[in-house]
């Protein structure tokens, strides 16, 4: 149930926008509609710059510009009505989610704190399934202490200064992280992916490779070689795996920091 709802937020998110950008173009379009008549086995066009016109004004078939930019305009036109109506579709289904799925989620909030350790619920607030995803103990890689390391704003000790620019990011973001959680991998491989991050609504998680030194080139081949790994076991760019790189040159940025968790994490 969880995953159609997800599905239909995603969709409506998705019409939402097309919706916006159909609605601003439209806005640019010049007056004037336009009619396509077939004539045996030519196309014409003629522009109507009112209801009342039977036939229009002819476009030459030599002014394909003209053609190009009303044609996108009937198309645009026809396409926002469909997007409306399946925006309209969905509202009720979404009104209906937000107040079934919150009922279920408070029936488990109902039961005092403690007997929740005996239950199975089918579903539990966000806020919850956030805290106690942070709460499952892990044991991180070890940083020796002869290594230089960076200390986070909630208290994680990192390896560089773009790891420590990406959890103090992810931290002002409210965004749950976990840094260099073990992750087995099939054959028994184990690898500490730089960041296994939650998104809590989408119940989702994901994990985030900074790769610091691809002007180096040893460096750059094991992290070709980690990414296959990664693929090899169904994580890919792209979906659940986030890839941020730089080179001496070419720094990450907060700026580009910010645009990922915007794109991967928050929309």
């Amino acid at each position: 149930m969880a995953n159609l709802f997800q599905e239909a937020r995603k969709r409506q998110k998705e019409l939402q926008k097309l919706e916006c950008a159909l609605q601003a173009r439209l806005a640019k379009a010049p007056p004037g509609k336009i009619h396509v008549f077939m004539n045996g086995k030519y196309v014409m066009y003629y522009l109507r710059n009112s209801s009342s016109e039977r036939t229009g004004t002819y476009i030459s078939v030599r002014d394909e510009p003209k053609i190009r930019t009303y044609l996108q305009k009937s198309y645009d036109e026809k396409l926002l009505k469909l997007v409306q109506r399946e925006l309209s579709r969905l509202d009720p289904l979404l009104s209906e989610e937000k107040d079934g799925r919150a009922q279920i989620q408070d029936l488990y909030s109902s039961f005092p704190e403690k007997a929740r350790k005996f239950l199975k619920p089918a579903d539990i607030p966000d806020d919850t399934y956030v805290r106690l995803w942070l709460a499952k103990p892990y044991q991180a890689k070890e940083i020796p202490a002869t290594s230089s390391s960076f200390i986070s704003l909630n208290g994680n000790r990192v390896r560089s200064k773009s790891e420590l620019n990406i959890a103090n990011t992810l931290f002002r973001f409210k965004i749950p992280y976990k840094y260099e959680c073990p992750l087995t991998l099939s054959g028994g491989i184990t690898i500490y992916p730089d960041f296994t991050i939650l998104n809590g609504k989408l119940r989702k998680v994901l994990y985030w490779e900074h790769r610091g030194m691809m002007d180096d080139r040893d460096y750059a081949t094991q992290a070709v070689e980690r990414i296959r790994e990664y693929e090899k076991n169904g994580i890919f760019p792209g979906d659940n795996l986030i890839i941020t790189e730089e080179t001496l040159r070419h720094p990450l940025g907060t700026e580009e920091i910010k645009y990922v968790i915007r794109h991967y994490l928050l929309s």
